[in-house]
C-alpha cells in the first residue's frame, strides 16, 4: 500500500470521527473534543496533501506550504478565504486557549468539516486513478465513504 493511500485512509478515519462529533449535543466538553479532532483531522488532511505531492513528484513541508502546492496541483482552491481563516484557526488552537477562541473556533467547525470532506474526495479521486494508471487492485477508496 502506498503512502498516499495509508495518509488518505487516516484523513478519511479522522473526519469520520470528526464529523461524529460535530452532531454531539454541544455542551463545553463536546466542544472542547470537537476542536480536538478538528486539529488531529487537519494534521492528516495535510499530510495527505504532502504524500499526494510526493505521489505527483511535488514536494511540500508545511500545512500551508501543501494547501499552497494541493491549489497549484488542482486539488483545491487556496485562495478561498476560508481555507486560509481553518490555518489560522488551527494555529490558534495550538497556541492559545481560551473560552471565546473556543467558542469561535467551534461555530466555525460545520464548514470546515464541508471543506475537508471536499478536499477528502478530491484526493480520493486522485488515489484511485494513480491505481488505474498503475494497474493495481481496488483500493476500497470509494467516493463518499
Amino acid at each position: 500500500m502506498r503512502t498516499s493511500e495509508i495518509r488518505v485512509r487516516q484523513f478519511q478515519q479522522a473526519l469520520h470521527r470528526f464529523q461524529e462529533a460535530l452532531v454531539l449535543p454541544i455542551d463545553p466538553v463536546v466542544r472542547d473534543a470537537c476542536i480536538q479532532r478538528f486539529e488531529f483531522t487537519f494534521e492528516t488532511a495535510w499530510k495527505s496533501i504532502q504524500a499526494d505531492a510526493f505521489a505527483e513528484g511535488a514536494e511540500c513541508t508545511s500545512p500551508r506550504d501543501c494547501l499552497r502546492t494541493a491549489s497549484r496541483l488542482g486539488v483545491l482552491d487556496f485562495q478561498e478565504t476560508q481555507w486560509l481563516k481553518m490555518v489560522e484557526d488551527r494555529n490558534r488552537t495550538s497556541h492559545t486557549y481560551d473560552e471565546e477562541t473556543a467558542e469561535e473556533i467551534y461555530k466555525a467547525l460545520p464548514e470546515y468539516a464541508v471543506l475537508l470532506r471536499t478536499l477528502l474526495e478530491k484526493l480520493k479521486g486522485r488515489e484511485r486513478q494513480r491505481q488505474v494508471e498503475e494497474g493495481g487492485v481496488d483500493t476500497g477508496l470509494e467516493p463518499g465513504k
